[in-house]
């Protein structure tokens, strides 16, 4: 690498050492503090947080009795108390719906602060002190033991009260900040702190400075408070910038975690490269809580310091992703938990920093990072291997680059199994990009003879037409409809409970089996994804791959009974805000997207999946025994190509099934019609021996090469008419009556449309007796619908009396031949038109 190129894309990165001037990094963490911070809920000069229950971003809930104040830390909906719960627990005769909307708790303190006051009053004025002990303040309580108890009981309760006891009337509070009680003595402290000024004292031998012990005490924290007053100066700042940075990526604050955190915190005088001591410490609190709460303020203030010393996150080898801005793929973009990348296996300084460089000025999404890091990845080895090991890109020439294109022809998996060749074509280009664009931004000093040439291309292969789609068969699909019941158990989702977690995650899997949408337009369904015309139901999704909204779906009664069903029981969840219009709404508040993670789904699936205790595929071992399936070929993306498949398989016309599957092109459709040479050959050799003629007697053909050579595939069987079989298909004399033609040679593969076409035939014969048409166009419909249900009724109960084996091995033909059939363009017009002129002359074009 040369001067110039070196000074552009590499920084001297030092780490942070300890004996920093400590006063210029508080007076950093003061610029970058924000003073308006969560206004109502935070007071700066108490340092203390008032947590405000209604807050989405604060982890509050309020107890479910309707009359309690009572706050809890974040909990299930529906929680009430620990007080609450003693009431209800001594109560026989009352359900808890009725507790909760009629109990009224009794308190004479809430949250360990006093609600009433003493009962003393001297001339209609009250004392303002809180009673602490009976009905009286600490004061008046122990003025009554002098004076009632220690001179032998000679004065009565009443006479104390009403010639010594005086109500106080000051309303001056508490000296310590924040602190709202009123005083108990002239000390200056209220009833709590002077207690705990008592005690510290007294455990001091009697030396402690009141002034220097107040600067540095907490008032009473309920569960909505927490105070950073305790915790030295500096390391009060660098906690509330941690605090205030973790809030822009929408996490909510819990301040029960925070208040445990403050109280278990080391006594460090700073927060910088301490995070592994905070981290043991809490460790033994086993409160995972506090612990992901102290790394995330930790990691803030990390991050903080290096920009102290002007290193920026893209200045490091150890390159933390959100620290240095890149967005998640996330809807929203918000990248929620860090995550560093270590880019010291790259062993090209200049790759390194290129790397680096790019993602400064791009600021990619995770998924582009993700490409880049993997394409360097793959060349820094080839050039490390070639002379000089590409340290230096001046002297890269043509062969280098050439090196590198055969190391991403080569790239394997872990397994030893290639990676597919359009992914290898894709990292290739994207390694390129970013030679291009160092060169573009004038950052590296390139030879030019290190270039990408025409040639340098990865071939595309060719997919093995039989295992296109990775569709999971339907033999195993049974198998998982038999164990629905397993499906969500053992899987927590936020605050949500079991039995409704269980009910939302078959919801998805049948949404997923029936509807064959992606993983995201499943996942991200709106609440009133169900509209109904005319007696049919159809799903109302996104297509958010091509931007088209608001597609529909036809669908089945039973898959939209259960989707009603969990939109009924959804309705009585507690839902985040933001996923009131998603079917399955996000875990949390916070979450990235407003309704369920995609990759939750699939770990959903997963977890599933591996809790079944057998699965069998529909091959049999050597041993004639079921093989096993493979587990990792169930995914959610699968489910779409098996409700491809299915379709294919039962032979849905091909522009039919681009329209099922919203395809922007028939090709891709076209995909799921393809079967092999192999495949075709064995079920034209089967079904040669099941054909009939129009009478249903049996007609096979003499063979294979007869079937497919004597006959021509009409829209409801074969014909082997000379003519008809000559102009393909195109030149019936009878126009297609085919029940009443001799040369008709139906099959078992055919029964679906000749099925669908005597319902055709009935639809007719209504329209024509409406119509009051000629007896003999009636009967002719008659005739032929009579025809063709002898033809069916015959075919049927001759494959009602194959062996299962013998069975299925005609149904597998069948679906071969559909498919093929069902993937080919429309074979027959039902009439001839030759297109004229206005003139009535043939038109020559």
């Amino acid at each position: 690498m040369t001067a110039r190129s070196g000074a552009a894309l590499a920084k001297v990165v030092v780490g942070p050492e300890f004996g920093f001037d400590h006063l210029a990094w508080q007076s950093w963490l003061d610029e970058h503090i924000n003073p308006a911070w969560r206004p109502g809920e935070w007071n700066a000069e108490a340092w203390l947080f008032t947590g405000d229950v209604d807050n989405r971003g604060t982890a509050l809930r309020r107890c479910a009795v309707s009359a309690c104040p009572t706050v809890l830390g974040a909990g299930r909906p529906g929680a009430i108390c620990r007080r609450c719960g003693i009431d209800f627990d001594g109560i026989v005769d009352q359900d808890r719906e009725t507790f909760l909307r009629a109990h009224v708790p009794n308190r004479r303190t809430l949250a360990g602060v006093a609600v009433t006051r003493c009962s003393i009053v001297w001339d209609g004025v009250q004392c303002t002190r809180h009673a602490i002990t009976g009905d009286l303040c600490t004061i008046h309580y122990n003025s009554y033991r002098h004076h009632v108890f220690n001179k032998a009981r000679t004065m009565s309760y009443e006479e104390w009260a009403t010639t010594i006891a005086r109500p106080f009337q000051d309303t001056a509070p508490c000296l310590i900040a924040g602190c709202t009680a009123l005083l108990m003595s002239s000390g200056g402290l209220c009833t709590y702190h002077y207690r705990r000024w008592s005690s510290a004292n007294r455990n001091a031998g009697g030396t402690l400075q009141m002034q220097a012990w107040t600067s540095t005490q907490a008032p009473y924290l309920g569960t909505c408070c927490f105070s950073l007053a305790p915790l030295p100066d500096l390391v009060r700042r660098e906690v509330l910038y941690g605090l205030q940075h973790r809030d822009q990526f929408g996490q909510p604050l819990s301040p029960v975690a925070i208040r445990h955190i403050i109280q278990q915190l080391p006594e460090l005088p700073t927060l910088v490269g301490q995070r592994d001591i905070v981290l043991t410490t809490l460790s033994r609190t086993q409160d995972a809580n506090a612990q992901a709460k102290a790394r995330e303020i930790c990691w803030s203030v990390q991050v903080a310091f290096d920009a102290f010393h002007g290193i920026a996150p893209t200045d490091k080898d150890d390159l933390d992703l959100r620290a240095a801005g890149l967005k998640s793929p996330t809807r929203s973009g918000r990248r929620v938990n860090p995550r560093v990348v270590d880019l010291t296996a790259i062993s090209q300084p200049w790759l390194r920093a290129l790397l680096r460089q790019w993602v400064d000025i791009e600021r990619p999404h995770s998924h582009m990072f993700n490409r880049a890091h993997k394409a360097i990845s793959w060349a820094s080895p080839v050039l490390a291997a070639q002379p000089g090991g590409g340290i230096d890109p001046a002297t890269l020439r043509f062969a280098d680059a050439t090196a590198i294109l055969d190391g991403f022809r080569t790239a394997a998996q872990s397994s030893g199994e290639l990676y597919s060749s359009r992914y290898r074509r894709q990292l290739l280009g994207v390694f390129w990009k970013l030679v291009d664009f160092g060169r573009s931004a004038d950052l590296l000093d390139l030879a030019g003879g290190f270039t990408r040439h025409a040639s340098h291309t990865i071939p595309e292969e060719d997919v093995n037409e039989d295992e296109i789609g990775s569709a999971v068969p339907e033999s195993v699909i049974r198998q998982l409809d038999a164990h629905q019941h397993l499906l969500g158990l053992d899987i927590s989702y936020g605050h949500m409970p079991a039995d409704a977690v269980a009910v939302m995650c078959q919801t998805i899997y049948i949404a997923f089996r029936d509807t064959g949408r992606r993983t995201r337009e499943v996942a991200s369904l709106p609440l009133d994804c169900l509209e109904t015309t005319g007696g049919d139901i159809s799903l109302v999704w996104d297509n958010s791959k091509s931007k088209r909204l608001r597609r529909r779906l036809p669908i089945t009664t039973e898959t939209a009974e259960s989707i009603i069903s969990w939109q009924r029981r959804r309705a009585l969840l507690d839902i985040p805000h933001r996923s009131r219009n998603y079917l399955f709404p996000a875990i949390t508040a916070a979450a990235g997207v407003p309704h369920i993670n995609t990759s939750y789904v699939a770990t959903i699936l997963r977890s599933w999946v591996a809790s079944i205790p057998e699965l069998r595929d529909e091959g049999l071992g050597l041993d004639g025994n079921p093989l096993p399936f493979e587990r990792s070929r169930i995914y959610p993306y699968a489910f779409r190509h098996s409700y491809a498949q299915r379709h294919a398989d039962a032979g849905t016309p091909v522009d039919v099934l681009s329209e099922l599957m919203d395809h922007a092109s028939i090709s891709t459709t076209m995909d799921y019609y393809q079967v092999s040479l192999k495949r075709k050959r064995e079920a034209v050799t089967t079904m040669a021996i099941h054909s009939v003629d129009r009478s249903g007697r049996s007609a096979p053909f003499g063979s294979d090469l007869a079937y497919e050579r004597g006959s021509v595939a009409v829209p409801y069987g074969n014909c082997v008419e000379p003519s008809n079989v000559k102009a393909g298909g195109q030149s019936c004399p009878i126009r297609f009556q085919c029940a009443g033609c001799g040369f008709y040679r139906p099959d078992p593969s055919f029964l679906p449309a000749i099925e669908q076409h005597i319902n055709e035939l009935r639809a007719d014969r209504e329209i024509a007796e409406a119509m009051d048409a000629a007896e003999y166009v009636i009967s002719n419909l008659t005739e032929q619908i009579g025809a063709y249900r002898e033809v069916v009724a015959t075919m049927r109960y001759r494959l009602a009396q194959l062996p299962s084996e013998r069975r299925a091995e005609v149904d597998e033909a069948c679906a071969v031949l559909r498919k093929v059939r069902a993937g080919s363009r429309p074979l027959l017009p039902l009439t001839v038109v030759t297109p004229t002129t206005q003139t009535g002359q043939e038109d020559p074009t």
